[in-house]
């Protein structure tokens, strides 16, 4: 028996150093070295104080702002450490009714806008941490964030159309644009506005 257990422990041991210590730690380096930003979460900062991640949506509830996709983690956040889609089927009467809530709300912050409501402002998205609109979603709240900041709705619109992402590389995927760098480039539109 001490013959077959000694060569079990040792492949363990073995194992259990190369698989749970030395790759983890050649792997993590490796990516801190070639991809420093992504390795670390694709933090954003501004004045040296981080503002989130471009890799995780971001509760905007102020109608200043643009909206994100609803978040089907913990109401009105985005928590990471609880990812996950609403699991409500297209039936389910609970599902309408959120939908339902969430047109009246959009309805209620820009009365003045007939446009059609693009579905990614209603419905979560499978993560439920989605930090992308599709643009049709970004330019239908473009009235109201011009409205609301007293700029242009042409310099709104336009600042839209810089932070659409296409398709990578040129065929995977939808165009979209990301709430957060569109937000803290709306700040900047801002600022310059001011000046």
């Amino acid at each position: 028996m001490t013959r077959t257990v000694k060569p079990v422990l040792s492949c363990l041991l073995l194992f259990s150093f190369v698989l749970g210590i030395v790759y983890p730690a050649a792997v993590t380096g490796f990516a801190r070295l070639a991809f420093a930003v992504k390795a670390s979460g694709s933090m954003l900062a501004v004045g040296g104080e981080r503002v989130g991640s471009s890799l995780i949506g971001q509760p905007f509830t102020s109608p200043e702002f643009f909206w994100g996709r609803p978040s089907a983690t913990t109401p009105g956040a985005y928590n990471a450490s609880a990812s996950t889609a609403s699991n409500l089927g297209p039936l389910n009467p609970a599902l309408r009714d959120t939908i339902r809530a969430r047109v009246e709300a959009l309805r209620r912050a820009d009365p003045d806008n007939k446009l059609p409501i693009p579905v990614d402002l209603v419905t979560a998205s499978g993560s439920g941490l989605d930090p992308h609109i599709s643009p049709a979603a970004a330019f239908y709240q473009v009235p109201r964030i011009a409205h609301l900041r007293g700029l242009h709705e042409e310099a709104v619109h336009r600042l839209v159309e810089e932070h659409i992402e296409g398709r990578w590389p040129w065929m995977f995927g939808e165009p979209r644009v990301n709430v957060l760098l569109l937000n803290l480039a709306l700040k900047g539109v801002e600022k310059t506005a001011e000046e």
